[in-house]
């Protein structure tokens, strides 16, 4: 006579459930895979309809994405051959290559306002979520409840008293005034998740450090911080997943200097209109660093996701 077990699933559930999951995974990479062909399209083939899902690859989104371009003659191209690749593919356009275009510069912003605001969130946040944690604050979850209700307004309610504070400031389109906006933004997140976190680690282990001698700071940076990694990474993610898509406020406060990649992707121009290969080139760069951070702490981010749903 066959056992049965209630938290074994039977095959048929196993089969039910990997079709749902495999299905869901790729209707979400759908769009994902499509902005990846876009960027290897020519614009023409880009915009055709019904769309294209065979064509001939091409560089050129990337070319314009990376480069500034300007219309020349048939007399100075004939008496200009082309130096490269890029130059080949411009040429048929009667274009040449003049310089660099800003997506370098605008990347970089990105990375170092989103890697700045995430890692000053996380500082910030874990200190005041181990002092809530481990401390008695008089009206802690009134304080805890205003921390997190900062996250709950939207974007637009508070656009313009922080632009008139930071043109005071002379904060506007610079790289300190987005990673304080970013930081103080994410920081309520960073707390709550932390708190929680904290929360699960036992203070018999702290305890056991001070009567070993360890002062507080030794006992939370040796043994309060090692146990939290966990709980750290997941948080760092999703700060830095909004710091890294932010656009409204990048919009009203940023032109030149601290522009991120955000608002300059849908601001590249082709022949006619919008250049939807470069558009996508773009997108799919601008994808890659988050990509990556997140499949190095996957490991982590599934264990903090998980980490406190069972309980002794």
């Amino acid at each position: 006579m066959s056992s049965f077990s209630v938290t074994t699933p039977s095959n048929r559930s196993k089969w039910l459930a990997g079709t749902l999951v495999i299905t869901y995974a790729l209707i979400t990479m759908l769009p994902l895979v499509w902005i990846l062909l876009t960027g290897f399209k020519s614009p023409a083939d880009s915009i055709s309809y019904p769309p294209k899902a065979i064509f001939e690859p091409t560089l050129e989104g990337y070319v314009n994405l990376f480069t500034t371009r300007t219309r020349q003659t048939q007399e100075f191209l004939a008496e200009n051959p082309p130096q490269n690749w890029a130059d080949d593919i411009v040429r048929k356009y009667d274009m040449v290559i003049v310089g660099p275009s800003k997506f370098g510069e605008r990347f970089l912003n990105s990375v170092i306002i989103g890697f700045g605001s995430t890692f000053l969130s996380i500082f910030l946040g874990t200190l005041a979520a181990y002092a809530f944690s481990r401390f008695k604050i008089p009206l802690a979850d009134d304080l805890l409840f205003f921390i997190l209700s900062t996250r709950m307004m939207p974007p637009i309610a508070v656009a313009i008293p922080i632009f008139l504070m930071y043109r005071k400031l002379g904060l506007s389109d610079t790289h300190l005034g987005m990673i304080l906006l970013y930081t103080a933004v994410n920081i309520s997140l960073a707390v709550w998740l932390l708190k929680g976190f904290i929360d699960e680690i036992p203070r018999e282990y702290e305890e056991a450090a001070l009567i070993d001698g360890y002062t507080r700071f030794q006992a939370f940076y040796k043994v309060v911080l090692p146990q939290a990694a966990t709980g750290i990474a997941s948080t760092a993610i999703f700060c830095l997943i909004f710091a890294w898509n932010e656009y409204a406020f990048a919009v009203l406060l940023t032109s030149a200097t601290a522009q991120t990649a955000p608002p300059f992707i849908p601001t590249i121009i082709g022949i006619g209109g919008l250049d939807w290969p470069a558009v996508a080139a773009g997108a799919t760069i601008f994808l890659l660093p988050v990509m990556i951070f997140t499949i190095l702490l996957r490991k982590h981010l599934l264990r903090g996701i998980t980490f406190g749903a069972v309980r002794k």
